[in-house]
């Protein structure tokens, strides 16, 4: 079992940043692969970005060039480093992990339901 506690959410003006934390803990075979996803009021969860056991990195279009996956093993954290923040990025953010390499492997538009763990999530507002 994987248990994971997000971070580091708040209100920002558009162009501001964030950096937003999930500490986990378990198993260690729990972090194959680990994810951010985020959800906007109305909308479906979405994948931002993931970063497997090998440091290999994914995100999606509307984040490239502004956001950061990175994790630290030794303070059991993953992080999530945005920047240049749009209105758009306004929503819940969420942490997850699997046990396997598949939902990495699969692409940042995996369902999100491949995820067995997830945090509760942190709220990230921009308001412009």
């Amino acid at each position: 079992q994987v248990h994971m506690v997000e971070s580091g959410g708040g209100t920002v003006q558009a162009g501001g940043s964030l950096r937003l934390s999930c500490v986990y803990s378990g198993s260690i075979y729990g972090r194959a692969c680990m994810a951010w996803f985020r959800q906007a009021p109305g909308k479906e969860r979405e994948g931002v970005a993931s970063i497997d056991l090998g440091g290999i990195t994914r995100y999606a279009d509307s984040v490239k060039g502004r956001f950061t996956i990175s994790k630290d093993t030794s303070r059991h954290t993953l992080y999530l480093q945005m920047s240049g923040l749009k209105d758009e990025d306004t929503g819940m953010y969420y942490c997850a992990a699997d046990d396997s390499y598949s939902p990495c492997n699969a692409g940042i538009s995996v369902t999100p339901r491949t995820y067995d763990y997830w945090g509760q999530g942190t709220q990230v507002n921009v308001s412009s």
